[in-house]
């Protein structure tokens, strides 16, 4: 075997995005993430300070989503839900770019802003992943956002939100890969569903997947292991 259980569960980002997500799906959902001992969990903004209450101490980073998840809300917002979200204790940033000014061809709009949410992030030394949803994109625009992301020093740029018409895919990740400086690592997310797409994704030099199938993936890695 060439991948060891900490490798596959630290690049695990588990995902509770789901809206219906109940209470006590909430809780069973971070201490799952706990004993499996998963990189982070990704929640909603609202239950965030919860979250990251039920983590302290795991080595299990909070993480939550800012501009999710269309990226359609106006920069000023985006801001202060990064702020609060740090305020609240998040560790890790999920923002959405806005699709729109991307799909526009308005460069400088979207540049501004990720560039509010990274700086609100880093000078707080927290970490952003920049999302795409590649589903909606020509390569030309995604290659643009590698390049801008790179320029901005995001920590991840990342595939998908899981909410669009697809999720990632090995040519969008190549394309990300070749793209992005090295300084950038890549996430996927959307339809990361089982071990053996985890371990190709992985062996792009891809560092981070989001998944909410993260319980069948880690006991499948056990049982070959």
């Amino acid at each position: 075997m060439d991948f060891t259980y900490e490798a596959v569960a630290t690049m695990i980002d588990h995902a509770l995005l789901n809206p219906t997500l109940t209470e006590q799906e909430l809780e069973a959902g971070c201490q799952l993430a706990v004993e499996c001992g998963v990189a982070s969990v990704c929640i909603l903004p609202y239950a965030m300070q919860r979250c990251a209450d039920l983590l302290r101490g795991s080595g299990v980073a909070a993480s939550t989503t800012i501009g999710f998840p269309h990226g359609g809300h106006a920069t000023s917002v985006k801001r202060v839900e990064a702020q609060q979200a740090i305020d609240d204790g998040c560790q890790e940033l999920d923002m959405v770019v806005n699709i729109s000014q991307v799909k526009s061809g308005c460069w400088n709009f979207v540049y501004q802003d990720i560039q509010a949410v990274i700086e609100v992030a880093h000078a707080a030394n927290k970490k952003v992943k920049v999302i795409f949803e590649n589903c909606y994109l020509q390569d030309g625009e995604k290659i643009q956002l590698c390049e801008m992301c790179s320029e901005l020093n995001a920590d991840w740029i990342k595939t998908s939100t899981g909410f669009g018409s697809s999720g990632a895919t090995i040519d969008d990740l190549k394309l990300m890969m070749v793209h992005a400086a090295k300084h950038v690592q890549v996430k996927a997310a959307g339809g990361i569903r089982d071990l053996d797409m985890l371990l190709e994704i992985r062996s792009l030099g891809v560092t981070r997947v989001g998944s909410s199938r993260t319980h069948e993936i880690l006991e499948e890695c056990r049982r070959r292991l």
